[in-house]
């Protein structure tokens, strides 16, 4: 992510998306062409859909605003290709709405993981909390580093997805956390690894399965959901698959370094507590 940066979309960077029709299938080359001719180096173009359906990403051009940039755009395509070219959608962000949005974003991010903590820490005990920060924290990084390598359009969507995977991470780490805490007060026999592993080889079988089947619906989202949801559809499929291990290897062993024990698990024993009962 320090290296190569995010590929920001429109919501973050600030620009014009402009999507165009054509009666035929189009060459991507060749619509770049008209557009350099149109003094609109630079743009992004891909294929949106199917082989005729073109999406233009332009940065911000002092062209008029966007009605009069679009009207540019148009008139440089209708001119390289006559009467196959449909305009179909035209949207603006400036470059303040999109620095405001990712701003928001990061604040959005920061205050789920504040909750969080504090959620934890009270459910459990601290330490089991910055261990959950920890595997939380973990998914972050791998599922936007995935989006900062292989250059996938980072925007709002995407942001969702990734405060959609913390509360999903989450809610897995939270289930291993449980089952730890009984098998202190069943188990009386044992070291804390020992514990640690029995606990997460109980609950092993409902993780695969159930972010199995999560994987599966997603996948089917990202497959048959179109170009929209791709950049979510993809951003959840690598929250599960990281959240899925950070639960399992991350969140348990950050709790185990640590330092936790039986003892923060049990009740403690007020004084005087055995005299309650007698008259």
């Amino acid at each position: 992510m320090l290296i190569l940066g995010f590929n920001f979309g429109l919501d973050f960077s600030g620009g014009t998306l402009i999507e165009v029709n054509y009666k035929a299938p189009a060459e991507l080359t060749e619509v770049r062409t008209a557009l350099d001719k149109g003094g609109f180096a630079g743009a992004t173009v891909q294929h949106y859909g199917s082989s005729r359906d073109v999406l233009i990403r332009l940065q911000s051009h002092d062209q008029g605003g966007s009605a009069g940039l679009s009207d540019k755009v148009f008139q440089s395509l209708s001119e390289a290709a006559p009467g196959q070219v449909e305009l179909r959608r035209v949207e603006f962000v400036g470059p303040q709405v999109g620095k405001d949005l990712a701003e928001r974003g990061g604040l959005a991010i920061l205050y789920a993981l504040v909750g969080i903590l504090i959620y934890v820490a009270i459910r459990f005990e601290y330490r089991y909390a910055v261990g959950a920060i920890i595997a939380t924290i973990h998914d972050i990084i791998v599922t936007a580093a995935f989006f900062a390598v292989f250059r996938i359009e980072f925007d709002l969507t995407v942001l969702a997805a990734i405060l959609a995977v913390l509360g999903y991470s989450l809610n897995d780490t939270i289930i291993i956390y449980d089952r730890i805490r009984e098998n202190f007060h069943k188990v009386r026999k044992g070291t804390v690894i020992e514990i640690v592993n029995l606990s997460v080889n109980d609950t092993l079988s409902r993780s695969i399965i159930t972010h199995g089947t999560t994987f599966l619906t997603v996948l089917s989202l990202y497959l048959f959901g179109g170009a929209v949801v791709h950049g979510f559809a993809i951003a959840m499929m690598v929250g599960i698959i990281v959240g899925t291990y950070s639960s399992i290897y991350v969140a348990s062993s950050a709790a185990l370094m640590l330092g936790i024990s039986r003892a923060d698990m049990l009740p403690v024993k007020k004084e005087g507590e055995a005299l309650d009962g007698l008259p």
